[in-house]
């Protein structure tokens, strides 16, 4: 692995944020807890990972505690990231986690600094901060800590059932900071949910966390991405998923078609012959070569769909591209251990629902 070198000291120019030195490596640990996956422990330089000024993310600031995931999602666009550690975005993906086990210490460096200004910082934007990793590592409320502490908003997306031990922490933190929850869920039937997110909770557990997080005081986003074309796409399975979410009292709902990143596409498209053979010609008349998203005829197709169903249900919010996007920033894009971007001084704002899909 590039981030297991021979020399102690040596900055590795290709490694993710906060890996840079390859002597980062505290150990690699497997339990019978967790058969099948392996956690990489890792001192990290950083934690606040500045996003690209050419993104169409709605946030300028992420946090990652966990490197991989193992939710497992056949469809997961952050799947190519650990190709960089040189392990290979399927299976390696699901069951070699890299763990961050400084970061909430880091972090609380970093947002202490007098140069930090405050700005909202997406917590579950590349891999989930409550996978199964973290009821081991525990490194979420150190890091809801630091943010509240700093007076920094954040918002978190999840998959994660977990989450519900961070409730009362959470609504500590929202009586200082704008936070914002978001639960991700995306398949209503259990059997293709098993199939194509194999390691998340049901879509029922999901449910009942929006149904927590509401009793304890949030206003839950939740983003019904992604639809799966010809799988989760049909009147009847929307109308199914957006009732249930209602009923759970969700706040406003933002969904979109799926998008097939070049990290992913060739697992997804894997999982896809194995599973579902009669749509592979299909799916490559939607996503020929490159292509990431679905045609836009496609799209205007599922939006008529959709749209109508929100109202029946009640509920407000709207796809993915109707989202607000911050707007573009110039100069270097990046920030972390290995060169500071000469940025512009913001001032706080309120917390942004970030974007996974």
């Amino acid at each position: 692995m590039r981030w297991q070198g021979q020399e102690l000291g040596v900055v590795d120019a290709d490694a993710l944020p906060g890996m840079e030195r390859i002597d980062g490596l505290v150990r690699s640990v497997t339990t019978p807890e967790f058969a099948g996956m392996t956690f990489h422990e890792v001192q990290c330089k950083s934690a606040l990972n500045r996003v690209p000024a050419v993104s169409a993310m709605p946030f300028d600031w992420t946090v990652n505690p966990y490197r991989g995931c193992s939710h497992a999602c056949v469809y997961c666009f952050a799947r190519g990231t650990h190709e960089y550690l040189d392990m290979d975005a399927g299976n390696d993906f699901d069951s070699q986690i890299v763990v961050k086990i400084n970061v909430a210490d880091v972090l609380a460096r970093e947002v202490r600094r007098g140069s930090w200004a405050r700005e909202t910082v997406a917590l579950g934007t590349n891999t989930d901060p409550y996978q199964r990793a973290e009821g081991r590592y525990a490194l979420m409320p150190g890091i809801i800590g630091a943010l509240t502490e700093s007076g920094t908003p954040f918002s978190v997306l999840t998959k994660g059932t977990l989450i519900r031990r961070d409730l009362p922490l959470l609504r500590e933190a929202k009586q200082q900071v704008p936070v914002s929850l978001a639960m991700s869920i995306a398949v209503a039937d259990e059997s293709l949910r098993a199939a194509i997110e194999p390691g998340a909770p049901s879509f029922q557990a999901r449910l009942e966390t929006v149904r927590a997080a509401r009793e304890a005081g949030f206003r839950v986003t939740v983003f019904l991405m992604p639809i799966v074309p010809h799988l989760t796409d049909s009147v009847a399975v929307l109308d199914d998923a957006l009732r249930r979410i209602a009923e759970a009292g969700a706040g406003r709902v933002v969904w979109g078609a799926m998008h097939l990143r070049p990290g992913v596409k060739p697992w997804f498209l894997q999982w896809l012959a194995r599973e579902h053979p009669e749509l592979v010609s299909s799916y490559h008349g939607l996503y020929p070569g490159a292509s990431v998203m679905a045609p836009k005829a496609y799209r205007t197709w599922l939006a008529r769909r959709v749209r109508p169903l929100l109202r029946v249900h009640r509920l407000t919010g709207g796809e993915e591209d109707d989202e607000p996007r911050r707007p573009s920033r110039p100069g270097p894009v990046v920030t972390t251990s290995r060169g500071r971007a000469a940025v512009g001084v913001g001032t706080a704002a309120p917390a942004a629902a970030p974007m996974l899909f």
